[in-house]
């Protein structure tokens, strides 16, 4: 990870959380952000690897892309960067398609259905792009190595580029994850919905450190 260019797209806590990660391992991090105030703090604490800049600059910069940011602006998002930024590099899917209606008892409301995802849409509009879903069913604060005393959690990942993914698995190694790679971007349709399920015991108890685990 040494040397890397990593571009984030987002810069909320998992934009910023997922940055300091890769920073940790020697990475070098530009986040692209439509708001660069809310960035100063991040930038002062976070050393000579880290920048910031606009979309279309993070997504020229990275070698690797992180999309961090609400599902609703996703695509607008992508489209900011410019298509010829995203074309064979990567792209980190930590996005979940969460609807502006409330949880209804601690469950979300999304805006796809259980036969479509988010991801699925991304790919059809940036075909040359290599999307890999990834981090969405966990909260920033476990990301990056968690510390369980349950144990080791899972993270599932799937996406259409075998060469994608191995990037994705070489990172969640580095990052402290078990990782279970679900196949084609199809499999997001199972994956997104995690999101729901992980944040119930939090809208109903405020327990907010917990992640999945696939036992076998």
């Amino acid at each position: 990870m040494k040397g890397k260019k990593i571009g984030i797209l987002g810069s909320g806590s998992v934009g910023q959380t997922l940055a300091n990660g890769f920073l940790k391992y020697g990475a070098d991090v530009k986040i692209g952000t439509r708001e660069s105030g809310k960035l100063t703090e991040w930038l002062s604490k976070a050393g000579s690897k880290a920048s910031i800049g606009s979309f279309e600059d993070a997504a020229h910069f990275g070698e690797i892309l992180v999309l961090a940011v609400k599902g609703k602006v996703a695509s607008e998002v992508l489209s900011m960067a410019g298509g010829n930024s995203l074309n064979g590099k990567t792209i980190i899917d930590t996005t979940n398609p969460i609807s502006e209606e409330p949880p209804v008892h601690g469950v979300l409301n999304y805006f796809t259905t259980y036969n479509e995802s988010l991801m699925e849409g991304l790919q059809k509009e940036f075909p040359k792009a290599n999307f890999v879903k990834c981090f969405n069913s966990v909260g920033n604060a476990l990301m990056v190595n968690p510390q369980l005393k349950s144990g080791t959690p899972t993270m599932f990942i799937c996406g259409n580029e075998d060469s994608a993914k191995k990037e994705v698995k070489d990172i969640l190694d580095l990052f402290g994850w078990e990782i279970e790679d679900l196949g084609k971007v199809e499999a997001a349709r199972a994956i997104e919905p995690l999101c729901i399920l992980w944040c119930i015991p939090g809208f109903l108890s405020q327990s907010w450190t917990h992640a999945f685990k696939l036992l076998r």
